[in-house]
């Protein structure tokens, strides 16, 4: 269960008061995050602190985390649920949208709160943990659905559960026969990285099918230090590795930024998977780059990188269409 303390380091900071005392903010500009706070949850964990640079405005990493009173401020065409996850969640926790696969999130928790994140309404500090009857109606679904061949476990950050619970509940659906593969979506691996110690990838280990984390991660500065000690520990278990990134301004949206972010993952033995259009969430036009862009950077870099290393350029269709590849 998410007890919110990082392994192995101090407590995240959860407050504009703390960013502030962290310098990670200037006394300015802590009312507007604070107001920011009043709606949307905040936390960055001394890891992700460790990587920002404050003297730097334009910081990539502090862009990612650091609260913004544009935040509050709804454009044209944002909406709150903008992949439509309710029509397609047949119980409480699971998500069926397409035939051969089935999302299960089993909290809401995180270990840290990205400003773009298309679920800022719903995640948060309390964790959202489905009780276990719901967890046993959840599971139970994906035992009684033999079109399911894949559980892909996000939320939330799964790897925010105690590794007895992601154990359990990773056994359990490695022993349905019909699930084939089991796949994990984090970010604990780059923003808390103390949390993927031993017993966690013995959790991995004990599913019994294969497993795949997907990583998300949006720059080359994130795979640094103790996050590449946690990848090596995934990696060295057999766990495949992807990359999933989104297209944000200020962040990866250039050529060069976007070629350090497919490299440094290479190096960290984590193949490019998916780079996502930015999902139309409320308050979150700062970050929006242009498709035609988006399609040219990632074009950009067939012939520099491997031709594995290409990650899919995809978006969110409308009313909860699953993703399509984004063309010129």
């Amino acid at each position: 269960m998410p007890d919110g303390t990082p392994t192995g380091q101090g407590r995240p900071l959860r407050t504009a008061r703390a960013l502030r005392q962290a310098g990670l903010i200037v006394p300015e500009a802590e009312a507007g995050a604070a107001a920011v706070a009043a709606r949307y949850a905040i936390s960055v964990t001394r890891h992700v602190a460790g990587l920002i640079d404050a003297a730097d405005p334009a910081d990539p990493i502090a862009r990612q985390y650091i609260p913004d009173p544009a935040e509050l401020v709804t454009a044209p065409g944002e909406i709150e649920d903008p992949t439509a996850d309710q029509p397609f969640t047949p119980v409480k926790g699971v998500v069926h949208r397409y035939p051969d696969r089935a999302l299960l999130k089993p909290l809401l928790a995180c270990p840290v709160y990205c400003r773009f994140c298309f679920r800022r309404e719903v995640v948060g500090p309390d964790g959202g943990v489905l009780s276990e009857a719901e967890l046993e109606a959840a599971l139970a679904w994906f035992e009684g659905t033999p079109a399911v061949r894949e559980a892909v476990l996000t939320g939330g950050d799964p790897f925010m559960l105690s590794a007895r619970r992601l154990r359990a509940i990773l056994a359990r659906l490695g022993a349905v026969p019909h699930i084939e593969t089991l796949r994990v979506h984090t970010r604990v691996p780059v923003a808390d990285p103390g949390r993927v110690d031993a017993a966690l990838v013995e959790a991995l280990r004990g599913a019994g099918k294969p497993v795949f984390v997907a990583v998300h991660a949006n720059h080359a500065r994130e795979f640094a230090g103790p996050a590449l000690d946690a990848l090596a520990r995934l990696a060295d278990a057999g766990v495949v590795l992807l990359g999933q990134s989104v297209l944000l301004r200020g962040v990866n949206d250039s050529g060069g930024a976007l070629e350090d972010l497919v490299r440094a993952m290479l190096r960290a033995r984590v193949r490019p998977y998916y780079l996502h259009a930015l999902d139309p969430a409320p308050g979150v036009a700062r970050f929006s780059v242009p498709d035609a862009e988006g399609v040219a950077l990632v074009e950009g870099l067939r012939g520099k990188v491997p031709g594995f290393a290409v990650p899919v350029f995809v978006r969110e269709s409308p009313g909860g269409g699953g993703k399509k590849p984004v063309r010129a």
